[in-house]
């Protein structure tokens, strides 16, 4: 099935083939008779697996080299778009009835006797990617696969259809191995905990005050099954799933106090995050509830269950995505609060999620000073019940007046820092101009040819994406193997061909890591670049995307057609998708030609002047060709929307690790190269600064720069220049 291959790791190659009409299909009368036996139940000489899994299983297998985690399977996996259109035109010409619910259709399940079904429409078909899912026998799978189901069902003339032809699947030995061992370590830890209500009073006094949560009464923490694992002194929150509701991992949470009183919370799920698509207190919904409150964590579910009586569910991962493998969970529901934490990220991420789970029937609640997270309002003894009523609806006019805008330009004023954006880790001078990385927002980046800008905007982009921020990355001038090669370079700061021991240890780490590629290399349709970017910020919810670059996208085609005119459309596209998607595109230019003695400008960028004029910020990888130091390179910004701040700072280039850096002022060596024919202006003003960043103590000087100076110290006025002795230490004479 689709989810279980398309997140088997967090690094996902994304191929997109030209749209077709999934109706018009032809199977083989092999495939029919395979799959026909399967549903019988009758033995078979061949088992049939469907094909995309044949691709994964052979993938899997292929290659010398044994992985721990078998990630290969999802390098090359085929992705056909599908449309809304499409799904209702086949469900049709099926006889197939739905309902159109908020974010998925409504089918009657295939998977269950007509006379045994509790819902005549219990199974879910999503909306923008057809991936469907049955509430009954939570028996899941891509378009494709329930496809496949309604063909057999008509030629076979059967009425249903078994879930075993879904649910059983072969594995590899290393996947067997894995979920093992994560099922183990989740009984494991659940047998080990201990309920809350089970500990000396004194003890659950401690736990309680440790996280915050004096509040919450011994009866919800009960009530949500909720556990302490005393080795870590770690909250347990637990997943249960399935027909027989087994459990199917947890998620353990540990706190932390900082040096300013507050307290910071470190989550670990089993099995890894990637994997984890748990929807916490889910269980406890009943079928007739039609309003939810949807949090952020899960101590917050418990706040809001408490303090309102109302239904609540925790996400999995928080803020940072909402899969949509959840989505039919939620259908059921007619209104929908998402009070998701009170800071600036909880609420852009309340906006995005509405847009899944349907504007017309969700209500945002609005971060704010007397609106904090649901575990703090009722540590502070506010009104919850009074807050979730106070939410504002999700969806929109065109036209607003300044009163609808009054709370969230207050709400900017106070939370300053957090609309500036993430900031940046390993490049703060970037911080003080930028302020940080913003969502909605157009980056265009540029600089000269071989200078390094896929590599520096690879760490730019690597930094964000550590501190969880999705990032999908198109490169159309190298492929993804080098790509990544460079980005785990970066990621372990140090050559790994070096230490190919370590190899294992970082691609894992790296695994993690919440990163995406696009497949495409070279010339592409920017509808096909399009469709990806929308469909990964569905699946992905993917917050900053790369174009490496605009020129091999474009491609030479269309000669006949101007070029700045196509270049023009194209920016305007990226432009309207980052501000509509909420998704921070970063686009990489490259400049005109310019001489290698000047630097670059904003005018510098090749095509008209739409590309500067659409982008938010402008950020030009400067390096001085006549001159080879650390600190030739540095970067500069010369546009920036957010409050205008601009400016430029060194860089200096660590070719062991691949990796920039801001350089420390008076640590680097100056050293001049040959100058070109017709430059000595150039080379001349390049000595006179040599010699001034001497005099003030930030460089050294080369033998050739000392020879030039010495020759220009007898005209020098004694204010203006220092004697060569003195410069050593020595008295003057």
């Amino acid at each position: 099935m689709w989810r279980c291959v398309l997140q088997k790791g967090s690094t996902c190659l994304m191929q997109v083939e030209p749209p077709k009409f999934h109706h018009q299909r032809s199977f083989s009368a092999l495939f029919l008779r395979l799959l026909t036996q399967r549903l019988l139940h009758r033995p078979a000489e061949t088992t049939y697996v469907p094909r995309f899994r044949d691709t994964k299983y052979s993938l899997a297998h292929s290659g010398a080299r044994c992985y721990k985690k078998d990630i290969s399977s999802t390098l090359e996996f085929p992705l056909s778009p599908v449309t809304f259109t499409d799904i209702k035109q086949f469900l049709r010409s099926k006889n197939v009835p739905f309902d159109d619910g908020y974010s998925c259709l409504h089918v009657p399940s295939i998977f269950v006797e007509p006379a045994a079904r509790k819902d005549g429409f219990s199974l879910f078909v999503d909306k923008t990617t057809g991936q469907f899912l049955c509430k009954d026998t939570l028996v899941e799978g891509s378009w494709e696969d329930l496809q496949d189901c309604l063909e057999v069902m008509q030629n076979e003339e059967q009425e249903f259809l078994s879930p075993r032809v879904l649910l059983e699947y072969p594995e590899s030995a290393e996947e067997q191995d894995e979920r093992e061992r994560e099922l183990m370590e989740v009984q494991r830890i659940w047998s080990s905990s201990v309920p809350l209500t089970d500990l000396p009073e004194d003890e659950a006094q401690t736990i309680k005050t440790m996280f915050q949560i004096t509040k919450i009464t011994n009866a919800t923490l009960k009530k949500f099954g909720v556990k302490l694992f005393k080795p870590t002194k770690s909250l347990v929150f637990p997943w249960f799933s399935g027909p027989d509701s087994s459990l199917k991992g947890i998620k353990l949470l540990s706190a932390q106090s900082t040096d300013t009183d507050k307290v910071t919370y470190n989550e670990a799920t089993v099995p890894k995050s990637s994997s984890y698509y748990n929807l916490f207190g889910l269980p406890l919904v009943n079928r007739m509830d039609s309003e939810v409150v949807v949090t952020g964590y899960e101590l917050d579910a418990l706040a809001v269950s408490q303090a309102t009586g109302l239904p609540s569910v925790a996400l999995p991962r928080g803020v940072s995505c909402l899969p949509p493998i959840l989505l039919p969970h939620l259908e059921q529901f007619k209104r929908v609060t998402l009070w998701l934490g009170g800071d600036i990220r909880s609420w852009e991420a309340s906006k995005i999620f509405s847009r899944k789970l349907g504007l017309r029937r969700c209500s945002l609640v609005r971060p704010g000073e007397f609106q904090p997270c649901p575990v703090e309002a009722l540590a502070k003894g506010k009104n919850l019940t009074r807050i979730i009523k106070a939410s504002i609806p999700a969806s929109h006019k065109s036209i607003v007046s300044f009163k609808q805008l009054r709370e969230d330009v207050y709400g900017e004023l106070i939370n300053r820092d957090q609309v500036a954006g993430v900031k940046w880790t390993r490049f703060p001078e970037l911080n003080k101009i930028l302020k940080g990385h913003r969502r909605g927002e157009l980056t265009v980046f540029t600089g000269p040819t071989g200078s390094g800008k896929t590599t520096f905007i690879s760490e730019l982009a690597l930094d964000l994406c550590t501190q969880g921020v999705n990032t999908l990355w198109g490169s159309f001038e190298i492929n993804n193997v080098r790509l990544a090669k460079i980005m785990l370079t970066q990621f372990a700061m140090q050559k790994l061909e070096e230490n190919l021991e370590q190899y294992d240890f970082w691609a894992d780490k790296f695994e993690e890591l919440p990163l995406y590629f696009m497949t495409f290399h070279g010339q592409q349709n920017i509808k096909t670049v399009l469709d990806t970017m929308q469909h990964a910020v569905y699946l992905y919810d993917i917050n900053h995307v790369i174009i490496d670059n605009l020129q091999f996208m474009m491609g030479q085609e269309n000669l006949s057609v101007d070029k700045f005119a196509v270049q023009d459309h194209i920016v305007g596209v990226f432009r309207k998708f980052a501000t509509n998607s909420g998704c921070h595109v970063t686009l990489i230019i490259h400049p005109r030609k310019e001489e290698d003695d000047r630097e670059l400008q904003t005018a510098s960028i090749f095509g008209s002047a739409k590309a500067s004029q659409e982008a938010d910020n402008v950020l030009i990888l400067q390096e001085k060709k006549l001159v080879t130091c650390p600190g030739r390179r540095s970067l500069q910004v010369t546009k920036n929307r957010f409050d205008g701040d601009v400016g430029i700072f060194p860089l200096e280039f660590i070719k062991s690790s691949l990796t920039f850096s801001t350089l420390i002022k008076g640590k680097h060596r100056l050293r001049k190269v040959a100058a070109k024919p017709g430059n000595e202006k150039k080379k001349e003003e390049e000595v006179a600064a040599a010699v001034a960043a001497a005099a003030e103590g930030k460089a050294e000087l080369g033998d050739e720069v000392k020879k030039a100076k010495v020759e220009k110290v007898a005209k020098m006025t004694p204010r203006t220049a220092k004697s060569p002795a003195t410069e050593k230490g020595a008295a003057p004479k």
